[in-house]
């Protein structure tokens, strides 16, 4: 018989946790497994990384569950299992960025350098993987930018331990003294990290950034999405254009340059994406949102079989009605996180 229905109380008898079996021990864990893996995702920037990082937290637990004292809450243990998971391994590894966060736009003028398949680029993450509460159409428009690009990219400015930080505080409203015993740090020392960690982010993220944030299914929408598949479908750049902002930027990591303003995104398309005869090389197909934004999954025409094989997952930014950001993540096998097919049969 499994122990979880006991287990299901927010003050867990520690003498009895350490007597659970494999099966009731993961049956206790496992409700807490979306919002660690978000918590993660958060930390790392990679949504493959942070599926690594749970179950690592899952074992670690389970290996040292004579360690839980009762002292906090069991899901404020396995938080401080995943935290020093995730900063054990970010010591070993570079941190995730996003091409404006490593160089200037490039102009008309730079040639296109060679991807960077380093593992350095964030990673959209799908919104059907948020915990409940963070998924909810109720939720503050507060704690869905906390979840946006922009956010996580500027979170991964920040060091490591003032990430941690930032994210326990500000984005998990937990209290200075929880997150010095989690982080194993004074108070003092947890107000600093946060007064820097705040410092920065006002720097790169000022507030209401994502403050319009659209989805499919908002019906105004509609028209101004209609017209984006079809100037892609279609390779008419005057239409894409005409839905960009007059300082939209444009993305395709691991290609590490990116470009800004319709002028250069116009040379780009005209150039590269939409040369020739591209109408028909491309097609959008509507996927679950990414990170509370409008995402389509890319697909190319392959010209061997004829077929769409998907060329990676794009994520929008809007600003009022038209287009402010367009990240093209360049990555095949991200596509099953958002159930998209490998190939259109369409």
């Amino acid at each position: 018989m499994s122990a979880q229905p006991q287990y299901q109380r927010s003050n867990l008898d520690p003498a009895a946790i350490a007597q659970l079996d494999q099966h009731d021990f993961a049956a206790l864990t496992e409700p807490h497994r979306r919002e660690l893996q978000v918590h993660c995702y958060r930390m790392l920037g990679s949504i493959h990384d942070a599926e690594d990082m749970v179950q690592e937290t899952f074992l670690r637990a389970w290996l040292r569950r004579e360690t839980f004292e009762g002292r906090a809450s069991f899901r404020a243990w396995l938080y401080k299992i995943a935290s020093n998971v995730c900063l054990d391994a970010l010591d070993k590894r570079p941190r995730r960025v996003l091409p404006m966060s490593r160089r200037p736009p490039a102009s008309t003028d730079d040639p296109i350098p060679p991807p960077l398949s380093e593992p350095i680029w964030l990673e959209p993450f799908p919104d059907e993987l948020l915990a409940p509460e963070e998924a909810s159409p109720e939720a503050r428009i507060s704690a869905q930018e906390n979840i946006t690009l922009a956010f996580i990219a500027a979170l991964h400015l920040l060091p490591p331990r003032q990430r941690a930080v930032l994210i326990l505080r500000d984005v998990l409203d937990w209290q200075a003294n929880e997150v010095a015993d989690l982080l194993n740090l004074s108070v003092p020392a947890v107000k600093s990290a946060l007064h820097r960690a705040r410092t920065t982010l006002t720097t790169h993220y000022p507030s209401g950034i994502e403050s319009n944030i659209k989805h499919l299914a908002d019906k105004t929408m509609q028209p101004q999405l209609e017209r984006y598949v079809t100037a892609w479908q279609s390779a008419d750049v005057n239409m894409l254009l005409s839905l960009l902002t007059e300082e939209a930027t444009f993305s395709m990591p691991p290609i590490p340059v990116w470009y800004r303003g319709r002028a250069d995104i116009g040379w780009l398309f005209t150039a590269r994406l939409f040369t020739n005869r591209a109408q028909g090389r491309w097609r959008l197909l509507p996927s679950l949102p990414a990170n509370h934004q409008i995402t389509f999954g890319l697909y190319q025409r392959d010209e061997n079989d004829q077929r769409y094989h998907v060329y990676g997952v794009q994520v929008l930014r809007f600003k009022a009605d038209q287009i402010a950001e367009i990240i093209t993540f360049r990555t095949p096998t991200l596509a099953s996180y958002f159930k998209l097919p490998s190939i259109l049969t369409d």
